[in-house]
Protein backbone atom coordinates (compact mmCIF):
# COMPACT_ATOMS: atom_id res chain seq x y z
CA UNK A 1 0.00 0.00 0.00
CA UNK A 2 1.42 3.63 -0.30
CA UNK A 3 0.24 6.28 1.65
CA UNK A 4 -0.31 10.31 1.73
CA UNK A 5 0.61 12.45 4.06
CA UNK A 6 -1.69 14.91 5.17
CA UNK A 7 -0.75 18.60 6.59
CA UNK A 8 -0.48 17.23 9.88
CA UNK A 9 1.76 14.26 9.58
CA UNK A 10 -0.71 12.12 9.55
CA UNK A 11 -0.44 8.87 6.91
CA UNK A 12 -3.46 7.66 4.90
CA UNK A 13 -3.18 5.19 2.60
CA UNK A 14 -3.65 6.22 -1.38
CA UNK A 15 -7.01 3.29 -1.74
CA UNK A 16 -9.53 2.56 0.41
CA UNK A 17 -12.59 0.72 0.28
CA UNK A 18 -16.44 2.72 0.42
CA UNK A 19 -19.76 1.70 1.33
CA UNK A 20 -22.27 3.80 -0.25
CA UNK A 21 -25.40 1.82 -1.67
CA UNK A 22 -25.05 -1.13 0.76
CA UNK A 23 -27.47 0.02 3.50
CA UNK A 24 -27.99 -3.30 5.03
CA UNK A 25 -26.24 -3.99 8.01
CA UNK A 26 -25.78 -7.39 7.57
CA UNK A 27 -24.88 -7.32 3.75
CA UNK A 28 -22.63 -4.17 4.54
CA UNK A 29 -20.96 -6.20 7.57
CA UNK A 30 -19.90 -8.83 4.59
CA UNK A 31 -18.57 -6.69 2.45
CA UNK A 32 -16.32 -5.11 4.32
CA UNK A 33 -15.23 -8.03 6.46
CA UNK A 34 -14.40 -9.35 2.66
CA UNK A 35 -12.77 -5.95 1.75
CA UNK A 36 -10.37 -6.53 5.02
CA UNK A 37 -9.42 -9.86 3.70
CA UNK A 38 -8.62 -8.85 1.00
CA UNK A 39 -6.04 -6.08 2.27
CA UNK A 40 -7.88 -2.67 2.19
CA UNK A 41 -7.11 -0.43 5.81
CA UNK A 42 -9.21 2.85 4.62
CA UNK A 43 -12.73 2.38 5.02
CA UNK A 44 -14.84 4.77 4.40
CA UNK A 45 -18.32 5.60 5.39
CA UNK A 46 -20.77 8.10 6.50
CA UNK A 47 -23.79 9.24 8.97
CA UNK A 48 -26.06 8.88 5.64
CA UNK A 49 -25.06 5.52 4.56
CA UNK A 50 -26.74 4.20 7.81
CA UNK A 51 -23.81 1.70 7.56
CA UNK A 52 -21.40 2.97 10.35
CA UNK A 53 -22.86 0.21 13.23
CA UNK A 54 -21.76 -2.60 9.86
CA UNK A 55 -18.57 -1.09 9.70
CA UNK A 56 -17.91 -1.10 13.13
CA UNK A 57 -18.48 -4.94 13.85
CA UNK A 58 -16.98 -6.03 10.10
CA UNK A 59 -13.58 -3.82 12.20
CA UNK A 60 -14.09 -5.46 15.48
CA UNK A 61 -14.51 -9.00 14.12
CA UNK A 62 -11.49 -8.90 11.81
CA UNK A 63 -9.11 -9.38 15.32
CA UNK A 64 -7.06 -7.08 13.43
CA UNK A 65 -6.00 -4.34 15.93
CA UNK A 66 -7.68 -0.78 15.50
CA UNK A 67 -4.11 1.38 14.87
CA UNK A 68 -4.01 -0.60 11.65
CA UNK A 69 -7.48 0.74 10.25
CA UNK A 70 -7.79 4.45 9.10
CA UNK A 71 -11.21 4.80 9.55
CA UNK A 72 -13.38 7.84 7.69
CA UNK A 73 -16.49 8.58 8.19
CA UNK A 74 -18.91 12.38 7.21
CA UNK A 75 -21.09 14.39 8.89
CA UNK A 76 -25.03 14.79 7.49
CA UNK A 77 -26.51 18.47 6.68
CA UNK A 78 -29.25 17.65 8.88
CA UNK A 79 -26.53 17.08 11.78
CA UNK A 80 -24.71 20.46 11.31
CA UNK A 81 -24.70 23.01 14.22
CA UNK A 82 -21.93 22.90 16.45
CA UNK A 83 -24.58 21.10 19.62
CA UNK A 84 -25.71 18.60 16.63
CA UNK A 85 -22.69 18.09 15.33
CA UNK A 86 -21.31 17.42 18.43
CA UNK A 87 -24.20 14.55 19.16
CA UNK A 88 -23.89 13.00 16.43
CA UNK A 89 -19.88 12.57 16.75
CA UNK A 90 -21.15 11.24 19.43
CA UNK A 91 -23.18 8.37 17.88
CA UNK A 92 -20.85 7.84 15.24
CA UNK A 93 -17.84 7.22 17.92
CA UNK A 94 -20.30 4.71 19.69
CA UNK A 95 -21.71 2.62 16.22
CA UNK A 96 -18.02 2.78 15.08
CA UNK A 97 -17.06 1.21 18.42
CA UNK A 98 -14.01 2.77 18.34
CA UNK A 99 -12.51 5.76 20.79
CA UNK A 100 -11.12 8.15 17.63
CA UNK A 101 -11.99 8.65 14.11
CA UNK A 102 -9.07 8.86 11.78
CA UNK A 103 -10.90 11.47 9.09
CA UNK A 104 -14.16 12.90 9.85
CA UNK A 105 -15.61 15.15 6.67
CA UNK A 106 -18.72 17.79 6.47
CA UNK A 107 -20.56 15.63 3.67
CA UNK A 108 -21.91 18.55 2.36
CA UNK A 109 -21.42 22.45 1.65
CA UNK A 110 -24.85 23.60 2.83
CA UNK A 111 -26.49 24.35 6.14
CA UNK A 112 -24.46 25.71 9.22
CA UNK A 113 -21.62 23.49 8.10
CA UNK A 114 -19.61 26.40 9.82
CA UNK A 115 -21.05 25.17 13.25
CA UNK A 116 -20.22 21.53 12.37
CA UNK A 117 -17.11 22.58 11.31
CA UNK A 118 -16.47 23.84 14.59
CA UNK A 119 -17.51 20.88 16.71
CA UNK A 120 -14.82 18.82 14.77
CA UNK A 121 -11.90 21.22 15.40
CA UNK A 122 -12.66 20.67 18.92
CA UNK A 123 -13.04 16.98 18.93
CA UNK A 124 -9.56 17.21 16.90
CA UNK A 125 -7.61 19.16 19.19
CA UNK A 126 -9.24 16.53 21.76
CA UNK A 127 -7.63 13.75 19.64
CA UNK A 128 -11.28 11.98 19.50
CA UNK A 129 -10.69 12.62 16.12
CA UNK A 130 -7.39 12.71 14.12
CA UNK A 131 -7.61 13.87 10.66
CA UNK A 132 -11.05 16.54 9.16
CA UNK A 133 -11.67 17.62 6.10
CA UNK A 134 -14.55 18.62 3.51
CA UNK A 135 -16.52 16.88 0.76
CA UNK A 136 -18.29 17.81 -1.75
CA UNK A 137 -16.86 21.57 -1.24
CA UNK A 138 -16.06 23.91 -4.48
CA UNK A 139 -12.84 26.10 -4.81
CA UNK A 140 -14.81 29.56 -3.35
CA UNK A 141 -16.23 27.31 -0.39
CA UNK A 142 -12.88 25.10 0.30
CA UNK A 143 -10.95 28.65 0.38
CA UNK A 144 -13.59 30.30 2.48
CA UNK A 145 -13.23 27.56 5.45
CA UNK A 146 -9.64 27.49 5.01
CA UNK A 147 -9.31 31.01 5.46
CA UNK A 148 -11.72 31.18 8.13
CA UNK A 149 -11.39 28.21 9.92
CA UNK A 150 -8.97 27.42 13.45
CA UNK A 151 -7.73 24.31 11.20
CA UNK A 152 -7.73 23.99 7.79
CA UNK A 153 -9.18 21.27 6.26
CA UNK A 154 -7.14 18.05 5.49
CA UNK A 155 -9.11 16.23 2.82
CA UNK A 156 -11.44 17.69 0.45
CA UNK A 157 -13.27 14.26 -0.88
CA UNK A 158 -14.88 15.36 -4.39
CA UNK A 159 -16.30 13.49 -7.32
CA UNK A 160 -12.76 13.15 -9.52
CA UNK A 161 -12.26 10.62 -12.45
CA UNK A 162 -10.84 10.29 -15.91
CA UNK A 163 -13.60 12.59 -17.19
CA UNK A 164 -13.51 15.01 -14.03
CA UNK A 165 -10.06 15.44 -12.79
CA UNK A 166 -10.70 18.46 -11.13
CA UNK A 167 -7.44 20.35 -12.54
CA UNK A 168 -9.11 23.99 -11.26
CA UNK A 169 -9.98 22.81 -7.72
CA UNK A 170 -6.65 21.29 -7.22
CA UNK A 171 -5.15 24.59 -7.41
CA UNK A 172 -6.63 25.54 -4.64
CA UNK A 173 -6.49 22.55 -2.40
CA UNK A 174 -2.32 22.64 -3.07
CA UNK A 175 -2.27 26.28 -2.30
CA UNK A 176 -3.87 25.38 1.17
CA UNK A 177 -2.19 21.74 1.62
CA UNK A 178 -5.41 20.27 1.19
CA UNK A 179 -5.36 16.48 0.07
CA UNK A 180 -7.58 15.42 -2.49
CA UNK A 181 -9.68 12.44 -2.54
CA UNK A 182 -11.92 10.77 -4.96
CA UNK A 183 -15.26 9.39 -4.82
CA UNK A 184 -16.79 7.56 -8.14
CA UNK A 185 -13.15 7.18 -9.82
CA UNK A 186 -15.16 4.81 -12.00
CA UNK A 187 -18.10 7.62 -12.80
CA UNK A 188 -20.26 4.79 -11.60
CA UNK A 189 -20.19 3.62 -15.93
CA UNK A 190 -21.31 6.95 -17.47
CA UNK A 191 -19.54 7.33 -20.31
CA UNK A 192 -18.89 3.81 -21.58
CA UNK A 193 -16.25 3.94 -19.11
CA UNK A 194 -15.16 0.56 -18.68
CA UNK A 195 -14.50 0.28 -22.59
CA UNK A 196 -13.70 3.88 -22.71
CA UNK A 197 -10.64 2.82 -25.53
CA UNK A 198 -8.09 4.95 -24.68
CA UNK A 199 -8.45 3.08 -20.87
CA UNK A 200 -8.52 -0.36 -22.40
CA UNK A 201 -5.71 0.20 -25.46
CA UNK A 202 -3.10 1.05 -22.15
CA UNK A 203 -4.53 -1.82 -20.34
CA UNK A 204 -3.69 -4.37 -22.76
CA UNK A 205 0.12 -3.12 -22.22
CA UNK A 206 0.19 -4.21 -18.88
CA UNK A 207 -2.66 -7.35 -18.86
CA UNK A 208 -4.75 -4.87 -16.83
CA UNK A 209 -8.42 -3.86 -16.96
CA UNK A 210 -9.93 -0.36 -17.96
CA UNK A 211 -10.77 0.44 -14.18
CA UNK A 212 -7.33 -0.44 -13.07
CA UNK A 213 -5.67 2.20 -15.36
CA UNK A 214 -7.96 4.81 -13.97
CA UNK A 215 -7.46 3.68 -10.48
CA UNK A 216 -3.33 3.95 -11.41
CA UNK A 217 -3.84 6.92 -13.05
CA UNK A 218 -5.39 8.85 -10.05
CA UNK A 219 -2.98 7.54 -7.90
CA UNK A 220 -0.21 8.59 -9.32
CA UNK A 221 -1.25 12.09 -9.43
CA UNK A 222 -1.37 11.79 -5.69
CA UNK A 223 -5.42 11.64 -5.55
CA UNK A 224 -6.60 9.46 -2.52
CA UNK A 225 -9.05 6.52 -3.94
CA UNK A 226 -12.03 5.75 -2.87
CA UNK A 227 -13.46 2.03 -4.94
CA UNK A 228 -16.53 0.43 -4.19
CA UNK A 229 -17.71 -3.11 -4.67
CA UNK A 230 -19.79 -5.93 -3.34
CA UNK A 231 -18.07 -8.66 -5.15
CA UNK A 232 -15.28 -10.26 -3.79
CA UNK A 233 -13.10 -10.66 -6.75
CA UNK A 234 -13.49 -7.02 -7.99
CA UNK A 235 -12.20 -5.77 -4.96
CA UNK A 236 -9.01 -7.94 -5.72
CA UNK A 237 -9.28 -6.73 -8.95
CA UNK A 238 -8.94 -2.80 -7.98
CA UNK A 239 -6.49 -3.73 -5.04
CA UNK A 240 -4.26 -5.18 -7.71
CA UNK A 241 -2.72 -1.45 -9.06
CA UNK A 242 0.63 -1.35 -6.96
CA UNK A 243 2.60 -3.61 -9.32
CA UNK A 244 2.73 -1.23 -12.76
CA UNK A 245 3.33 1.95 -13.70
CA UNK A 246 1.81 4.32 -16.37
CA UNK A 247 4.04 6.15 -18.76
CA UNK A 248 4.03 9.44 -19.43
CA UNK A 249 2.48 9.25 -22.47
CA UNK A 250 0.12 6.96 -20.82
CA UNK A 251 -0.90 9.95 -18.40
CA UNK A 252 -1.10 12.45 -21.04
CA UNK A 253 -3.51 10.08 -23.27
CA UNK A 254 -6.00 9.80 -19.70
CA UNK A 255 -5.61 13.97 -19.35
CA UNK A 256 -7.38 14.54 -22.76
CA UNK A 257 -10.22 12.28 -21.15
CA UNK A 258 -10.73 15.34 -19.28
CA UNK A 259 -14.41 17.21 -20.13
CA UNK A 260 -13.91 19.37 -17.00
CA UNK A 261 -17.19 19.10 -15.51
CA UNK A 262 -19.77 16.67 -13.34
CA UNK A 263 -20.88 13.58 -14.49
CA UNK A 264 -23.54 13.66 -11.94
CA UNK A 265 -24.61 16.77 -10.69
CA UNK A 266 -23.40 20.84 -10.09
CA UNK A 267 -23.13 21.38 -6.34
CA UNK A 268 -23.78 25.11 -7.83
CA UNK A 269 -27.11 24.58 -8.82
CA UNK A 270 -30.00 25.70 -6.93
CA UNK A 271 -32.35 22.85 -7.46
CA UNK A 272 -28.99 19.81 -6.27
CA UNK A 273 -28.87 22.31 -3.30
CA UNK A 274 -32.94 21.93 -2.78
CA UNK A 275 -32.86 18.27 -3.07
CA UNK A 276 -29.66 17.33 -1.38
CA UNK A 277 -30.53 19.92 1.80
CA UNK A 278 -33.83 17.96 1.72
CA UNK A 279 -32.89 14.74 2.79
CA UNK A 280 -33.07 14.36 6.49
CA UNK A 281 -31.61 11.32 8.66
Amino acid sequence: MEYKTLSNGIKMPILGFGVYQIPNIDECERVVSDAILVGYRLIDTAQSYKSEEAVGNAIRKSGIARENFFITTKIWISNYGYEKAKASLDASLAKLQTNYIDLVLLHQPFGDYYGAYRAMEEYYKAGKIRTIGISNFAPDRMADLAIFADVTPMVNQIETHVFNQQLKARQTMDEYGIQIESWGPFAEGRNDFFTNETLVNIGRKYHKSAAQVALRYLIQRDVIVISKTVHKNRMEQNFDVFNFVLTKDDMEAILKLDMGESQFFSHVDPETVKRISSFKL
